[in-house]
């Protein structure tokens, strides 16, 4: 269905209150709500890190535990979340070499030398994936189904294909700055993650909220309702094309006025800047990609609905704020956990050899539309330790050794616990329309 079909058809629908979670915007019972952010799952679902695989515990069962934490927790069951947006990577390995269009183009294909193909049978890969990885995190999502409009975008390790151009020097001792010394890391084909998450899946098919897509929701539009406001939220396939960009910007202008959240798998890095990582960038090579910066140049700080831009892929935590080029607030915000393995540490397993998990922490931000001055208050919550960052004494000797080293104990959890003030919201936005008590 194309997407002006698709936002007529919903247009039509008159973005009924009446309807039920399932089937239509759910709207919060008064000013405050929360969003629940889900961080890089990969770990949690690789097949290698399964009790069948000699694994300590089944690590899928944390990416679970977070679903149902949502789900339980949704304005349709009696809790605050209205809304839930994963940040990609939602599993680990690719299935194949290299995906027929890129090969169609010319490029080449050499494993990756440190990364989901190095070392392993491409069979034995090829079947985890398909027959742990994908069914596990298909399994998760479906708690949330019928109990919240979500999101999914993909990241690296969600495309079917992960490859060196060998047209690059694979040279990983150049300077992180450096990326012509860089061979390059490619991705291609999303066939494999728009069967199970696409616009025809059972998850998004005649979902009312689920305004939009584009190349078979590999990008895709969603709105929700909470705090007296109408949100559009549109997630981005990683380093989107210029097709990609324009597609969203074009969901922006089909619906005038309504406050925007972007999330797409890469934006920010631990430092808080725009900028891809150090070896997984395609723009050097390929212009049909977009990078970070790209990304804000061509969509985000042109288009003064949106407000808010979330990301993952670069392990750690930041947080930004920019004017947009009509002199909004923009904020941007990474959350990633995927290199925690406190959980694996818990279980027994040496500490040589322990994997990073995640160890089931996500983040949850509470808006207060009834504020003087709108807020939200962004938390970090473990599903599987059941706390907050800030309830958890060894939050800052667990984790930032391996993710901000140089910041005080303070600094550290301050990044993973934080209020931001929406000062120009009600500017921009508009007052709060009544909302039924």
């Amino acid at each position: 269905m194309t997407m002006i079909a698709k936002t007529a058809r919903t247009l039509a629908l008159g973005f009924s209150l009446l309807l039920s979670a399932a089937h239509g915007p759910v709207q919060a019972a008064d000013g405050r709500f929360t969003i629940a952010v889900i961080p890089d799952t990969q770990n949690y679902v690789d097949f290698t890190h399964q009790r069948a695989e000699g694994f300590a515990f089944d690590a899928r069962d944390m990416m679970v535990e977070q679903m149902r934490y949502i789900a339980d927790n949704a304005v349709s069951r009696g809790g605050e979340i209205v809304f839930a947006t994963g940040l990609g990577d939602v599993w680990q390995h690719p299935t194949i070499a290299i995906d027929p269009e890129h090969a169609a183009r010319g490029f080449s294909a050499r494993p990756l030398p440190d990364g989901p193909q190095s070392g392993m049978n491409p069979d034995r890969r090829t079947r985890g994936v398909r027959e742990v990885e994908i069914p596990a995190s298909i399994a998760a999502y479906r708690l949330l189904d019928g109990a919240l409009p979500f999101s999914i975008v993909s990241g690296n390790h969600d495309y079917d294909a992960q490859w060196w151009e060998e047209s690059w020097p694979r040279d990983l001792t150049a300077p992180q700055g450096d990326l012509r010394r860089l061979g390059m890391i490619h991705v291609g084909g999303l066939t494999e993650w728009t069967r199970a998450f696409g616009v025809d899946s059972a998850f998004f098919k005649d979902r009312p909220w689920y305004v939009a897509a584009h190349q078979n929701g590999a990008d895709s539009a969603q709105i929700f309702e909470a705090g007296g406001y109408r949100f559009l939220h549109i997630g981005l396939q990683f380093s989107p094309t210029d097709a990609s960009l324009k597609w969203a910007e074009t969901v922006i202008h089909a619906h005038p006025g309504l406050p925007t959240i972007i999330t797409t798998h890469d934006f920010l890095n631990k430092d808080g800047e725009r900028l891809p990582h150090p070896v997984v960038n395609q723009t050097v090579v390929d212009p049909f990609d977009n990078s970070p910066q790209a990304i804000w140049d061509k969509l985000v700080a042109r288009n003064p609905q949106v407000f808010m831009v979330l990301s993952g892929h670069h392990n750690g935590q930041s947080f930004r704020v920019d004017q947009n080029r009509q002199g909004g607030a923009v904020y941007q915000i990474l959350s990633d956990y995927q290199d925690r393995n406190q959980a694996a540490l818990d279980a027994g397993v040496a500490a040589d050899k322990a994997p990073a998990l995640g160890d089931g922490w996500m983040r949850l931000m509470q808006f207060d539309m009834d504020a003087a001055t709108p807020t939200v208050r962004v938390r970090t919550y473990s599903t599987h330790y059941r706390r907050f960052a800030s309830d958890e004494p060894n939050y800052a000797r667990w984790y930032k050794p391996n993710e901000q080293p140089h910041l005080s104990d303070e600094d550290f959890l301050s990044r993973d616990e934080f209020t931001i003030p929406l000062t120009d919201f009600r500017a921009r936005f508009g007052a709060p329309a009544a909302v039924s008590k």
